[in-house]
Parts: structure tokens; sequence; C-alpha cells
């Protein structure tokens, strides 16, 4: 019997194993493959880190299992180029890759490639959302709506008046909730008003 281990990765958007669990322990039952280990990350498909995945790579070098089953292409990897280089240390250890929504089999030459397509596919795909998503944020823009964290407001006159109090940088930073960097900047833009005043 073939020894399996099962991946899943969820994002921020899908906080929900279980659903690729069943499904992925359906499939291994229906094809007499025997699960000796799970792994999960939570993370977005974009991040580089995913300890799960890592953990499970550094097992199949160990020799731990036979076949990786996956949900879906796209949880496995970040980018084409990444999902080709697992697929290709998985081949060079003799371990099959099968994933369940596309239903693939790396176990014939058919599988990979069409693997090889469905990456590339899943990338196109994450870009033009990525791509959509900026052009809602520039649209937004051209109409005035703001995107981001809301600008600082500072209070000028407090903070001159603080510091004529002879605080400190960093007391005055403190009590503002803001940088000393800040209260620099602001200090050192109103010296000159101060200094006419003075005269």
């Amino acid at each position: 019997m073939k020894r399996a281990a099962l991946y899943m990765r969820v994002s921020t958007v899908d906080q929900h194993p279980e659903t690729q669990l069943l499904d992925l322990r359906q499939m291994a039952a229906q094809r007499g493959i025997e699960i000796v280990q799970e792994y999960t990350d939570r993370i977005s498909g974009t991040k580089a880190k995913r300890p799960g995945l890592d953990q499970m790579m550094f097992d199949a070098r160990r020799g731990r299992f036979d076949v990786v089953l996956v949900w879906a292409s796209d949880r496995i990897a970040r980018s084409v180029k990444h999902f080709l280089d697992v697929l290709d240390e998985l081949n060079r250890l003799n371990i099959e890759y099968i994933s369940f929504r596309e239903q693939i089999d790396t176990g014939g030459p058919l599988g990979r490639a069409i693997v090889v397509i469905i990456g590339a596919v899943a990338e196109l795909e994450r870009n033009l959302i990525i791509e959509r998503v900026r052009a809602g944020m520039r649209r937004a823009r051209l109409e005035g709506q703001h995107i981001g964290r809301k600008p600082l407001t500072l209070d000028n006159a407090a903070i001159k008046r603080d510091r004529q109090h002879g605080q400190s940088l960093r007391q005055i930073a403190r009590g503002h909730r803001i940088s000393t960097a800040t209260v620099q900047r602001v200090l050192r833009e109103h010296a000159p008003a101060t200094q006419e005043h003075a005269a």
C-alpha cells in the first residue's frame, strides 16, 4: 500500500482546511492509499515562508511517503517556478503528486504536462486578480477616495509648547504618539517662525 502525505493551505479568505481535508481523505480511501501525515499552512498564497510545506518537503527527502495529495494545484506553490521546483524535487524523490480538483496524477507523462499548464494558468489568474485590485485602487484615488492609513494629524503648537516647557524629544514623541523624527521635523519646520516672533 502506498503511503500518502496530505498538504493543505488556507488563506485569510478561506480559513477552513476541513473541506480540503475531507475531500483528500476520501480520495485516498478510494485509491487504497494510506495517509501517514497531514500538513497545513494558514498563509497567503504569495508568501514565501510556509512551515507546513517546508516540513513536508523535509519528510519527503527522508522517504516518509510515496504520494503527495493536494486539494488544488494553487494550494502548494506561490508561483509557476516554485510549483515546478516542488514537482521536480518530488519527481527526483520518486514521489507522485495527485491533485483532487484537477484530477491530475504525475504517475504518467501526461499528468506531468497537465500540471505545468495548470500552474501557468493559476499564476495568470492570480496576477489578473492583483491587477484588478490595483486598477480599483487607482480609480478610487482618482475619485478622491483615501487609500491606506489615515494621514497623521499633528498638533504643531502643542509640540512646540511641550519643547519650550523643557520636555525631551522622547517625552514629546511618547505624549503625542509619534516618532522622535517627526518631533524633530515639526520643531525644525517651525523654528524660523519662532525666531521671528521672538525678535
